[in-house]
C-alpha cells in the first residue's frame, strides 16, 4: 500500500541523508522508523537476544575439537602449520637476542 507523507525540506533533506548513511531508501528508512515506534522493531531487544546466544556460545580447545573433526589430511596440515609458527618464534627470539648481544658488547 502506498501512503504519502508531507514533510518540511530540511526534514526531508535529514531523511535523506539518514538513509543514505545506512545504505537504504527513505522509504525503508520511514518503515523502520514507524515499525520502532509501533513496538514491532526493537534494537534493544534484538541485542538481548543475540548476547544471550552469545551466552550460550562455548568457545575453547575442548569445543573445537569436540565439534570439528579434523580429517587426517587437515590435521596434518595443522600440525605443520603448527610447527612452522613454533619454529618462526624460535627463529624471531634468537634474532632479538643477537641483536641485544650485538648492541651490549
Amino acid at each position: 500500500m502506498a501512503v504519502s507523507v508531507r514533510m518540511e525540506p530540511l526534514l526531508e533533506k535529514e531523511l535523506a541523508l539518514a538513509a543514505k548513511r545506512r545504505g537504504i531508501s527513505k522509504s525503508q528508512f520511514i518503515i523502520e522508523a514507524v515499525e520502532r515506534a509501533l513496538g514491532r522493531n526493537n534494537p534493544g531487544e534484538l541485542y538481548l537476544k543475540v548476547m544471550q546466544e552469545m551466552g550460550d556460545y562455548k568457545v575453547g580447545p575442548d569445543t573445537a575439537s569436540q565439534a570439528l573433526e579434523l580429517t587426517p589430511h587437515k590435521q596434518a596440515f595443522r600440525d605443520k602449520l603448527a610447527a612452522k609458527h613454533a619454529q618462526d618464534q624460535a627463529d624471531y627470539a634468537q634474532l632479538l637476542q643477537a641483536r641485544s648481544a650485538g648492541g651490549a658488547a
